[in-house]
């Protein structure tokens, strides 16, 4: 009774518009949920006895050691940057977040390059120094060459989340540890890293979904996993329902994840004793520890970043004149106007959501918040299977309508970019809101209920009075959204329209056909403007934290 009340209290346009958003990004996924359940066909059998089982070992191989080997490296890094100075320490701060600028997809292509046999480096030891080696010791088309290649791309994530918890952590506690006779190794084994247990978990967990939902990495190695299972399915025997099939197996998979996470947190809470809180300052290495550990944090920066980069830039002038032509520039504006179009969609929903959220108090408030990010734990591949089944129901809708008024039938949404759009603004609507919420939670409430008391309305002070405050974070919502459909490529792959490409799936394109140098000008492009928001937000942030 109590909940029916409540609706009906909170039950104003603000409410209409966040649920009728919240319905259709549930949408696709209650569809997949429905169809899971239903009677397999023979693909579906032959699938679940002969391919299932390898489809989940591969991919649960390549999740746990991704994971683990994310972990060890993002922890420790945050750690050494966080509390020692050393040889290009304020620079690597920053640097170590660019891998997140390279698609794991280009990384992928971009190494097999430079290690296979027409690469640098074994061209270099065969001209140079007469030496031919053994091809399986370089060939990274492997299973553990994927777990490097998403290691070395993905690491940012929990880099990123314990850089930010260990900065913000009192010096009292490793000065304390410290005085009781603790050594460095056992400060950050039996203090630092329990506490921040919940910081870690949450970038591996962000770090697995990006596994989940990569198409490309595995694609180009040939590694069998859920993505490519469902990619094959759909479009190599055009049985949407055994891709019905092998979605809701993933989603139970990223649902087991998500649980795992909740577990592995526990409900532990850490919390300051007072409010006076000295952070964490950096002491300075010397000798053999400074230049290892610079040798450390510089080395994974190469790797990660560094190496891929120069290679592409070497492409790329190889290259350059061949690719920059009137069908590229085309790519650039089909890129830029789909990123820009569905980042505003996201940002305009998000806004609406966020402060629906922030003027209600309740559990439904609390709740349709939570189920707004829900998109983003869930792989591009299995929304583009909900979304394509929406989408053909209502043109099929329409067609019927069409044949009712004797008009002619047209196919309106299935070949639009509707449909595309509407897919993006269902998986990154929780990158939008998160960040539009965290700026209305930092202005607070105080200067929306004064203008409320002065009799301006709630749609007045949304303009006037609440946009203004968290522009900010409305322009950094918008940037992230921007750059992640920029990289987005299962999603494009599965969605775009005949006769639309992007940056990202040309890039694929021409690395799947073995054309590794004409694919690095759309990704150079890529990088560089995903690079270029990565230090902006860096200086944003270490501003913000200044103030």
């Amino acid at each position: 009774m109590k909940l029916v009340q409540q609706v009906k209290r909170q039950m104003n346009g603000w409410a209409v518009l966040s649920f009728l958003f919240l319905f259709f990004i549930l949408l696709p996924n209650m569809l997949i949920a429905i169809e899971f359940f239903a009677k397999g066909n023979e693909n579906w059998h032959h699938i679940k006895e002969y391919l299932l089982l390898d489809i989940i070992s591969n991919t649960l191989v390549i999740l746990f050691f991704t994971g683990l080997a994310t972990t060890i490296i993002g922890t420790s890094l945050a750690w050494i940057v966080t509390v020692y100075k050393f040889p290009l320490r304020n620079f690597l701060r920053w640097g170590l977040i660019l891998p997140l600028a390279i698609p794991p997809f280009i990384g992928a292509y971009t190494y097999h390059g430079i290690v296979n046999y027409t690469g640098i480096i074994q061209s270099t030891l065969r001209n140079n120094f007469d030496i031919t080696v053994n091809q399986k010791y370089f060939n990274i088309m492997t299973i553990e060459g994927t777990i490097f290649i998403f290691t070395m791309f993905l690491f940012p994530y929990v880099y990123v989340i314990t850089k930010g918890f260990f900065e913000n952590q009192s010096a009292s506690l490793v000065e304390n540890a410290r005085l009781l006779g603790g050594s460095s190794l056992e400060i950050f084994f039996r203090v630092i890293l329990p506490i921040s247990r919940a910081a870690i978990i949450g970038g591996v967990t962000i770090v697995m979904l990006e596994v989940i939902n990569d198409y490309g990495v595995v694609k180009y190695f040939g590694i069998q996993t859920f993505i490519t299972a469902i990619f094959q399915t759909w479009f190599g025997m055009g049985d949407l329902d055994s891709a019905f099939k092998l979605a809701g197996t993933l989603m139970v998979v990223v649902i087991f994840i998500l649980v795992f996470e909740k577990i592995v947190r526990g409900r532990k809470r850490f919390s300051y004793s007072n409010s006076k809180v000295k952070p964490i300052q950096p002491q300075q290495l010397k000798g053999a520890k400074k230049w290892f550990a610079f040798s450390y944090c510089f080395g994974i920066f190469s790797f990660a970043f560094l190496i891929p980069f120069v290679q592409l830039v070497l492409w790329m002038f190889m290259t350059y004149e061949k690719i920059l032509s009137k069908e590229f520039y085309l790519l650039v504006k089909n890129s830029f106007m789909v990123a820009a179009i569905a980042a505003l969609l996201i940002v305009t929903v998000g806004l609406i959501i966020a402060n629906y959220s922030r003027i209600h108090q309740g559990v439904i408030p609390k709740t349709l918040s939570k189920l707004t990010v829900i998109g983003y734990s869930i792989p591009g591949a299995v929304i583009a299977v909900g979304v394509i089944t929406i989408f053909l129901a209502f043109d099929d809708l329409i067609l019927l309508i069409s044949t009712f008024f004797n008009t002619d039938p047209v196919i309106v949404l299935r070949t639009s970019l509707v449909m595309l759009v509407f897919a993006y603004v269902i998986r990154f609507l929780a990158v939008g809101f998160n960040s539009i919420e965290a700026g209305f939670e930092k202005v607070g409430r105080t200067f929306t209920d004064a203008s409320r008391t002065l009799g301006a309305s709630t749609v007045r002070t949304f303009f006037k009075v609440d946009i203004p405050m968290v522009k900010g974070a409305i322009i950094g919502g918008f940037i992230l959204v921007f750059v992640d459909i920029l990289k987005e490529l299962p999603l494009t792959m599965l969605l775009q329209p005949f006769n639309f490409q992007t940056l990202a799936t040309r890039a694929f394109r021409y690395a799947n056909d073995e054309m590794v140098s004409e694919a690095a000008s759309a990704s150079i492009l890529i990088i560089l403007i995903s690079g270029i928001c990565i230090f902006v937000f860096h200086k944003v942030l270490e501003r913000g934290e200044s103030n």
